[in-house]
């Protein structure tokens, strides 16, 4: 529900739980699992360009706005989010998964 300029302003504050409560004990998990896909940057550049472009010049998250936009120049849009899994974790963010909340 956060604007992308929220999101910015926010952005060093979820960096520092990370450096305080993720990095120190990753190391003592047992398993370590990387949910990147080759792919999400193209899937999610048609999301974010128009929410970063919104924010307007002047503000103090538009350098940020602006450099993000730089970095997702590179990448070509996917056309049809069709072909992504409806289990992928990606669905989380882009919408139609079929995996429903963890009730115990």
């Amino acid at each position: 529900g956060y604007t992308a300029a929220d999101t910015i302003t926010r952005w060093p504050k979820v960096r520092r739980g990370e450096h305080k409560w993720i990095f120190p004990y990753q190391e003592n998990a047992d398993i370590l699992f990387n949910s990147a896909l080759v792919y999400e940057l193209a899937v999610l550049k048609p999301l974010a360009e128009p929410l970063l472009l919104q924010i307007e010049p002047g503000r103090p998250p538009h350098r940020e706005a602006k450099r993000l936009l730089s970095f997702l120049q590179w990448f070509q849009p996917l056309q049809n989010n069709d072909v992504i899994p409806d289990n992928s974790i990606l669905r989380e963010f882009i919408g139609g998964s079929i995996l429903r909340d963890y009730t115990p």
